[in-house]
């Protein structure tokens, strides 16, 4: 049976963190009871530190290990194999040991690993080993190569996220053996699932990110998460604190690190006695979880760890290509769309044009209902997008809490609350920089989600554990399907989507630079122009004046000798000729001075334009009459 209720985002329990009192799990003064830590000090190995158990498990008090050197209870041959992995510092290639210890009359093989903490401290664990010889090693050998062949060879993702939990299981015998991813958000959802029949089906169930959030850190750091037991009692280590730095003792990569109470609590809700966790990473971040239950307690040797430690990086390898490669079409698709987009721009005067005029256009490079485009203080809209105020608004909220180049969400009224009124538009927000002042952003509408939770995601108890008021963790006891209805979402921002923002981005910056440095190339070489503008025009004014003086000149010397012998007629042309001489004067010094205007700087004046007219039709006397012209202007 499923309970329900709405909500306008996926949830986010709030936990006032000055009101508990939670040690952080890597410091934990104890460990887990199956094996011993000891940690030592360089370069003697001196014993600073042991888990109260090695009466139990070696027959030696703790109290007569601590500050003696490992050497006391090792042999010559094994020390030499350990101070190999610490002197050549390969804790990571051959961090696996066997020793051979002197317990009474008999001998007590133990499997053990070396690392050295976050203080410098080495940590060497312990474990006993259950015989001689747990694996046959060809079987095993085989076992593994086929669960690694067949994982390499399926093309489909979601089928190699099924195959790979069978083959865990089929490894390990575990109850159930589940693949867990997270989302962005740090929630994770259940993928994949392989498990025995009489049990409850927990695939697509989503867990809030409260569940994995402590340990989180730890899961990325180590590949794997080992619990044989959890109703162990743990073990305390001696002293609690370090002797040389008063501090606890780091146990971030140790295998053996204690449980906290919240995480045994939290299982034991969920009716598991022993869990096992391989982490699976994209980039070198946390991409999931191969989570391992049983419903009885569980040990898994050294050399089971191993095989499940290299299926880990494997996987991690192979899921992330496969879903890379599942994208690989789209993201062809987005390259050829970035490549139109980028032509387009070039090929335009103002490249917005180039983004909003052609098809495929701005909004097809990330797959949005809507866009607008801020520059230069005005503002395009492309398709469904807010209202423009409403839009200036966001810039302005963008440009103060925003840093970084680039900025996505799929629930944008969570962030920013003013976004609640046009949800149905923006609740998905993409949006890239350009400059200060200079934005592309695309919008994406609600689309309202059914999400199927284990148990309800709003309930972190806390529990008080004393009389004054200090409190603790305590998970919730519920994993009954929770059905949520998640308003106030898009659809996610594929990361083959953002990395196309980011592109066209750097593609809109390069051609706004070619284009600048266009404009500054046109400027120099109208200035070069001008200059040799004005060069000519002096020149060439200069030249014309001689021979018109000199036909200046003659006609009125004709003029005047011969000014008895000319009738009515010749003295008008030669009137005309004199006028047309002036007139030609009057251009070449106009001429000069207007070449000159930009350099000399002068004003624009107004003139009569009928006085203006009136001359030009009388230069263009002769050539009307000859064209038989007629030409008619209004006052």
């Amino acid at each position: 049976m499923s309970q329900q209720s709405t909500s306008k985002d996926l949830p986010a329990p709030t936990i006032n963190g000055t009101e508990i009192e939670e040690k952080p799990i890597h410091l934990y003064d104890y460990i887990q009871p199956h094996g011993v830590l000891l940690a030592l000090e360089e370069p003697q190995l001196k014993i600073l530190q042991v888990s109260n158990n090695t009466a139990t498990v070696f027959g030696i008090p703790p109290e007569q290990m601590l500050q003696k050197p490992l050497r006391a209870f090792f042999s010559k041959s094994q020390m030499a194999k350990l101070k190999k992995i610490i002197n050549f510092n390969e804790f990571e290639s051959i961090n696996f040991l066997k020793f051979r210890l002197k317990k009474a009359n008999n001998y007590l093989f133990v499997n053990g690993t070396i690392h050295r903490n976050c203080d410098g401290f080495l940590i060497l664990e312990l474990e006993p080993s259950i015989s001689n010889n747990e694996i046959q090693f060809l079987d095993f050998y085989h076992s593994i190569k086929r669960s690694a062949l067949k994982l390499r060879t399926t093309p489909k993702f979601s089928d190699l996220c099924q195959i790979l939990v069978r083959e865990v299981r089929k490894i390990t015998e575990f109850d159930r053996v589940m693949l867990y991813k997270f989302d962005r958000d740090g929630h994770g959802q259940v993928i994949a699932e392989d498990k025995q029949d009489e049990l409850e089906s927990y695939l697509g169930l989503h867990y809030p990110s409260a569940d994995t959030q402590p340990s989180r850190k730890l899961y990325g750091l180590n590949w794997l998460r080992v619990i044989p037991d959890i109703n162990a009692e743990a073990v305390k280590i001696v002293p609690d604190r370090n002797p040389i730095t008063n501090q606890p003792l780091d146990l971030s990569l140790s295998v053996l690190r204690g449980v906290s109470a919240c995480h045994q609590e939290y299982l034991q809700n969920m009716g598991v006695k022993a869990g096992f966790v391989i982490s699976l990473t994209k980039e070198k971040e946390l991409w999931g979880l191969i989570a391992c239950h049983h419903y009885t307690p569980k040990y898994i040797g050294y050399e089971l760890r191993e095989a499940c430690e290299f299926i880990g990086q494997a996987m991690s390898v192979e899921l992330t290509a496969k879903e890379t490669d599942e994208n690989y079409e789209y993201r062809v698709e987005l390259k050829d769309i970035y490549a139109k987009l980028v032509e387009y721009m070039s090929a335009e005067d103002d490249f917005i044009d180039g983004l909003i005029k052609h098809q495929p256009n701005v909004l097809d490079i990330v797959n949005a209902p809507g866009a607008a485009i801020c520059w230069g203080g005005n503002l395009t809209g492309v398709g469904k997008t807010p209202e423009p105020s409403e839009i200036e608004a966001l810039i302005n909220w963008l440009e103060n809490k925003i840093n970084g180049k680039i900025f996505y969400t799929d629930c944008l009224s969570r962030l920013y609350p003013a976004g609640e009124t046009y949800k149905d538009i923006a609740s998905g927000l993409l949006s890239v920089v350009i400059s200060k002042g200079h934005y592309i952003l695309w919008f994406r509408p609600e689309v309202i989600q059914t999400v199927n939770w284990a148990g309800n995601p709003h309930h972190v108890a806390i529990e008080k554990v004393d009389g004054r008021g200090i409190v603790r963790l305590s998970p919730r006891g519920s994993f009954e399907a929770w059905k949520e209805i998640v308003r106030g979402k898009s659809l996610p921002w594929k990361p083959c989507e953002i990395d196309a923002a980011r592109e066209l981005r750097n593609a809109i910056i390069n051609i706004v630079l070619r284009q600048t440095e266009e404009l500054a190339k046109l400027a120099r070489e109208l200035e070069r122009s001008n200059e040799e503008l004005e060069k000519f025009a002096f020149i060439a004014s200069h030249d014309l004046q001689e021979p018109l003086n000199l036909v200046s000149s003659y006609v009125q010397l004709l003029e005047m000798r011969y000014q008895e012998q000319l009738d009515e007629d010749a003295k008008d042309f030669i009137g005309f000729a004199v006028e047309g001489v002036t007139h030609m004067q009057t251009l070449i010094d106009d001429l000069l001075a207007y070449s000159r205007v930009g350099r000399k700087g002068k004003e624009f004046e107004q003139i009569d334009v009928e006085v203006a007219l009136e001359r030009a039709l009388t230069n263009l006397q002769s050539r009307l009459l000859e064209n038989e012209v007629a030409i008619a202007c209004d006052p």
